[in-house]
């Protein structure tokens, strides 16, 4: 891994985008969407997360956070751990899930190629976390995340797109609260 993916500043305010494997579209069924919201809740409710901002996509996850603990790489790990395991767990056991055979077949491939993963892999590896340096920047990557859903055609305003911090920055109904900067 190139030393620009790392986690550099414990205390820093970091920008990471983590996706699945082969960048499989799961996230478009309610429960495995809902499964990651709460699990970024519990990160801030619990685990000393500051979400800045958030957005989860089909095949993958912004977030603009910082660790209060001054761990933002061990964050981040537990939450891809925890929500890995949940889902291909969720997978399994879901009778309405078509794909099944195939997702379970694929976490399975993944995690075979990879000494680090005992059973199936569900996230790829990398999180590509950017530091983020000045305001100007934030707001950047804010935008950026906000706007993801509307440049691929999901909807037509971010804040129409439900799991996604867009509607705290609009003063819609939210998922859950965010932090402020």
């Amino acid at each position: 891994m190139s030393r620009k993916y790392k986690f550099h500043n414990p205390n820093g305010i970091y920008f990471v985008s983590f996706a699945t494997i082969f960048w499989i579209d799961i996230f478009i069924r309610e429960d495995y969407l809902w499964t990651i919201a709460e699990s970024l809740q519990y990160s801030r409710k619990n685990k000393g997360m500051e979400i800045f901002a958030w957005v989860i996509l089909p095949s993958h996850v912004h977030l603009i956070f910082r660790a209060k603990n001054s761990n933002p790489g061990q964050l981040i790990k537990e939450l891809k751990t925890y929500t890995s395991k949940k889902l291909q767990k969720m997978i399994a056991e879901n009778p309405k899930e078509s794909r099944r055979n195939w997702l379970l077949w694929l976490f399975y491939l993944s995690g075979k190629r990879n000494s680090n993963v005992k059973k199936g892999q569900f996230w790829q590896q990398n999180n590509h976390p950017i530091e983020l340096w000045s305001n100007k920047v934030i707001d950047q990557k804010i935008d950026y995340i906000h706007y993801n859903p509307v440049k691929s055609g999901f909807v037509s305003e971010p804040h129409h797109w439900k799991y996604s911090s867009a509607a705290n920055f609009y003063g819609y109904p939210e998922i859950f609260p965010i932090d402020k900067l």
